[in-house]
């Protein structure tokens, strides 16, 4: 007889596409440039991470060196390349600005939707491709953890491709395709690290062994293919060792003044292994606590992660056939073919099935080893961005599977749309209740002055300022918010009402469409938080009156430009990430200013270990070359963050002069304008 969860499987009759491919990629690049193109341009590059790894880019344009990373002129070796590389080329192209920082982050968006529609299309149908590329364009996270530089995004196309080619090769029995996997594991490499191949291998070991496919070890050209991947990934490793070397004798892990490991020991054991094990120096990174760790990815894959339990109902009904739908076909009896008689190739058929059955699993044991993986070693919350590939396609195909079904579950998803509408409901009605509250105060564009300041999460969260928010701020959040809030009542009842009418294609899109709007919302709001988060206004103030007092110089004439003695000195009194955002924007070396302690490296955080080269440059100060400096050779301006505006206004006093303020942000002269 045959298997009875191949049975399942094959029962339901795919309806047809209501969208021709041409159609639904139409569709799909409008949601594209709607939600992902159109928010590389604002707000500005954002203080911390986001300005510190554009200056590292910004830095190989100028200096030409495309090995050693140098945001502000110090090392910064725990980073892999290929991000900062992608975006030089794009500095040299569009210059230095927030577009070309974020863009190649956004075409990994897109081109990681490209490769979902495939991949989806063939294992589980023309439906699911074009949810697969609708989720991967609207899931919260993806939008989020693409409003910053960081390398996740790039990671994530890269190792989906690897395992795409890697099972694809195997299907179709095409040997030369191994040759891509090596390839895409060798720029994942150079994304992120050792953690590419980790990842990778996590799934396809397990996925071997399963399948029996390990012995076909032959057609997977291993000696040819390391040689490929080595002479991609090993190159940049080799030159970053030999150019950053060790210096004197650390003890431990700890370096200490001229006395530092090199890029071989921070990048590899420093960065990775100890990072895993949370003892990597400095301690200067986060780990969710676990009853926030699982629920937020409810957070990240929405709303797509509202079909989840079809997803889970789906994969529960199939438990029994689970392996024997992995392994080859060999049909036991001619009962497959005589019941498929109808079809006009029943071998392709089952080809088709056994495809999408090691889909899953492939796809599951990549999604699970990382959830497990960053449960277990220290996180932030966009570590998991990875797996959100995998999630979403194990969870549209289920969905697709469910509505194809003759026996389709309409009670599950009438109560799925119900508890969406029920949050979309009120939600609006919060957000309604904000823009009444909020409809008599006038609108202040300087959001961050009018926040509560509750120190929620310590600010580790990527949502946390949300909690901050009172009336007044509210105030200047209108638009945005009546833009979601009429998206997050009328959505979530339109794809009720189209579901229960019997129309689960428009009831899905309806959701996905949902998101986009409110999506779009959430940018616009987040630009508003531009003088909060980002310090771009000061690096123009600084600009401005350096052109003006240029133009005021004996013998300078009008338009001629800054030359190197009519700029003054840019300082930053704390950690580089305060105002990273005022070095990039004005395009000159800022000195850092803070207490250090005798007998240790000079620079605090992610400036730490490269402070301790010998050769690092003299762009570390104490009070007491402040208060030297201060009032003698060029002009100079100070940024000072809010946690030490009353420490810095002790130490200079009336000498310091306040030229502008932003949100909890102040920037002082150290004399009268003229």
């Amino acid at each position: 007889m045959p298997n009875t969860s191949t049975q399942a499987a094959t029962s339901a009759v795919p309806t047809a596409s209501l969208l021709t491919p041409a159609k639904a990629w139409t569709v799909l690049l409008l949601v594209y440039i709607a939600v992902h193109f159109a928010a590389l341009f604002s707000p500005s590059l954002l203080d911390d991470v986001d300005s510190t790894h554009a200056l590292a880019a910004q830095h190989i344009v100028l200096s030409g060196d495309w090995v050693t990373l140098q945001p502000n002129g110090i090392r910064y070796l725990e980073k892999a390349p290929l991000p900062y590389w992608l975006a030089a080329v794009d500095y040299r192209i569009f210059g230095f600005n927030v577009f070309a920082s974020h863009l190649p982050a956004s075409l990994a968006v897109l081109a990681t939707a490209v490769l979902g529609w495939l991949w989806a299309r063939r294992a589980y149908g023309e439906r699911a491709a074009f949810y697969s590329a609708l989720a991967l364009l609207t899931s919260v996270g993806i939008f989020l953890f693409t409003r910053f530089f960081i390398p996740e995004a790039i990671l994530s196309f890269f190792l989906a491709a690897a395992l795409y080619f890697f099972l694809t090769a195997l299907e179709d029995r095409r040997p030369a395709r191994f040759y891509f996997v090596y390839a895409s594991l060798a720029l994942a490499v150079l994304t992120k690290g050792l953690i590419a191949p980790v990842f990778f291998l996590a799934a396809v070991i397990p996925y071997l062994l399963l399948t029996g496919f390990w012995r076909r070890w032959r057609e997977f050209r291993l000696f040819s293919g390391l040689l490929l991947f080595l002479a991609i990934a090993a190159p940049w490793h080799v030159l970053a060792s030999l150019r950053n070397p060790d210096h004197g004798h650390p003890l431990g892990n700890i370096p200490s003044p001229g006395n530092v490991h090199g890029f071989f020991y921070f990048y590899f054991i420093n960065e990775q292994v100890l990072r895993f094990l949370g003892r990597r120096f400095p301690h200067d990174y986060n780990k969710l606590p676990f009853y926030l760790y699982w629920p937020l990815h409810l957070v990240w894959l929405f709303p797509w992660s509202l079909f989840l339990p079809i997803a889970l109902r789906q994969a529960w009904r199939k438990r029994r056939g689970w392996l024997s739908d992995l392994r080859p076909f060999t049909p036991q009896t001619v009962d497959f073919y005589i019941d498929r008689a109808h079809l006009q190739d029943p071998a392709a058929h089952a080809a088709r099935l056994k495809f999408r059955a090691r889909t899953s699993w492939l796809l599951a044991l990549y999604a699970g080893f990382i959830l497990i993986f960053f449960a277990l070693s220290t996180n932030q919350e966009y570590y998991t961005y990875p797996a959100y590939f995998a999630l979403l396609l194990l969870t549209v195909g289920a969905l697709t599977s469910a509505e194809q079904s003759p026996r389709a579950p309409s009670n599950w998803f009438n109560w799925l749309h119900a508890v969406f509408a029920v949050v979309g409901i009120g939600s609006a009605a919060a957000l309604g209740y904000g823009l009444w509250s909020s409809r008599s105060l006038p609108f202040v564009p300087d959001i961050g002055t009018l926040l509560a300041h509750r120190a929620v999460g310590g600010y580790s969260l990527s949502m946390s300022h949300f909690f901050d928010l009172t009336a007044p701020s509210f105030a200047a959040l209108r638009e945005p918010a009546a833009m979601a809030a009429i998206a997050l009542f009328a959505g979530p009842l339109l794809a009720w009402i189209l579901r229960r009418k019997g129309h689960p294609v428009e009831a899905t899109t309806s959701i996905a469409f949902t998101s986009a709007i409110f999506l779009i919302a959430a940018h616009t709001a987040f630009g508003r938080f531009e003088p909060l988060l980002s310090s771009r206004a000061m690096a123009d103030t600084i600009k401005r009156i350096e052109l003006r007092e240029s133009a005021l110089e004996p013998g300078s004439e009008s338009g001629s430009g800054l030359t190197a003695s009519s700029r003054a000195q840019v300082l930053l009194y704390g950690d580089q990430s305060d105002g990273s955002s005022i070095p990039f924007y004005t395009n000159q070396q800022a000195y850092l200013v803070h207490n250090t302690v005798p007998g240790q490296c000079p620079g605090l955080s992610s400036m730490l270990w490269g402070s301790c080269y010998p050769d690092a440059p003299h762009i570390f100060l104490d009070d007491q070359a402040l208060l030297q400096a201060w009032g003698t050779g060029p002009r100079k301006f100070l940024f000072v963050t809010g946690e030490y505006k009353a420490h810095v206004a002790a130490l200079l006093g009336s000498r310091a002069q306040a030229v502008q303020e932003l949100a909890d942000k102040t920037l002082y002269t150290d004399r009268a304008l003229r």
